[in-house]
């Protein structure tokens, strides 16, 4: 199947500081596409990759599971390990729940991470009938677009597919057990009202990650698609600013008339205070 028009995935060559971005369940690299751009336009070298299953069509992820997903990911961050310095890992909701379950695998290869509303469970009373539920029904409604700015919407499935919702499960148990070997630098940025992820999953992911360097950031503007929504300026400058604290002298070897590997031009641009997760 051919990808949808843009859920193409993105990636800019830049400086020695690398950042893997990775998007959310049914979801796209539309939904980071913003915040690619921003990193790239400020000298980082950034990788975006298309999830399998995703950007054609929802039939097309009841063949895929989680361990398609974290080999895609995984491929990336070691294709951007042989050409960087230091490489960083951020990520949206699933995606959050890929850089973690990186983070944790690769140790020290990874300088930091960025997880904005990760998911860490399935919640709800549906979670615990997909061992069997998948088996009758082959899908069940959408959680793309929660978001609260009017007018920004997010390119993902209308139907959220019950065997890859099945290994998402399955998926977070995984991520789950390995948070204690998650010791790199962290920024946790989450929105106080999350329509798809719970806010109970960042408190479970500050409990258990072993990291010493912790930044926590309570986004009050935004539903779950949070880098789509008001607040996603915020999110940008402050991963950002996390990056080049912990890699001074990042965007130097910058050449911010670079293009893109799908044909696109870039734009210019500590503490604080459902049944399907994306």
């Amino acid at each position: 199947m051919p990808v949808l028009p843009g859920a193409e995935p993105f990636r800019r060559e830049g400086g020695e500081v690398g950042v893997l971005l990775c998007h959310d369940f049914t979801g796209s690299p539309q939904s980071l596409r913003p915040w690619a751009e921003y990193l790239a336009e400020r000298g980082l070298t950034v990788a975006l990759p298309l999830l399998p299953g995703h950007g054609t069509r929802w039939e097309d992820m009841q063949l895929t599971g989680w361990q398609d997903w974290y080999a895609e990911v995984d491929r990336e961050l070691r294709a951007l390990r042989e050409r960087c310095a230091r490489v960083f890992v951020a990520g949206l909701s699933l995606g959050a729940a890929l850089t973690l379950r990186l983070a944790a695998k690769h140790g020290d290869e990874v300088s930091g991470i960025v997880v904005v509303n990760p998911l860490n469970k399935v919640h709800g009373l549906a979670a615990h009938a997909l061992p069997v539920l998948r088996h009758v029904v082959r899908s069940t409604k959408g959680i793309a677009s929660d978001i609260a700015k009017e007018g920004s919407q997010e390119l993902g499935y209308d139907r959220v597919p019950l065997h890859a919702a099945h290994s998402m499960r399955t998926f977070c148990r995984v991520v789950d057990g390995g948070l204690p070997q998650v010791t790199q630098p962290i920024l946790l940025l989450h929105s106080t009202q999350d329509h798809v992820v719970s806010p109970a999953d960042s408190a479970r992911v500050l409990s258990r990650v072993s990291s010493t360097d912790v930044t926590e950031i309570l986004l009050e503007q935004s539903y779950h698609v949070a880098t789509l929504d008001h607040d996603a300026d915020r999110i940008f400058e402050e991963s950002y600013a996390f990056i080049a604290r912990l890699a001074p002298g990042v965007g130097k070897e910058s050449d911010a008339g670079q293009v893109d590997h799908v044909g696109h031009a870039g734009h210019v641009g500590q503490q604080e205070g459902t049944a399907t997760g994306g």
